[in-house]
């Protein structure tokens, strides 16, 4: 099953936030809690979090692209 993993919101205050690394690759395999990518905010740098235990298929952000919360950055197949 595929699942899709959004950026969550990552400071109260924040809704935008540049993505700075990527941190997986199509093909990665990994477990919910690990790091996706790194973003960073005007104020810290903060890593986003796999919501799920899977395969990396695609990667739908860029390194440098601004996104909001909410957003699709990364589809997972689950078991």
């Amino acid at each position: 099953m595929k699942s899709t993993a959004k950026m969550p919101k990552v400071a109260d205050s924040v809704d935008e936030v540049f993505i700075s690394e990527i941190l997986v690759a199509p093909g990665s395999v990994v477990q919910a809690g690990d790091p996706l990518m790194l973003v960073e905010t005007d104020k810290a740098s903060v890593e986003v979090p796999s919501p799920v235990t899977g395969t990396v298929i695609t990667i739908l952000v860029e390194i440098d692209q601004e996104v909001s919360t909410g957003t699709p950055i990364v589809e997972i197949e689950t078991s």
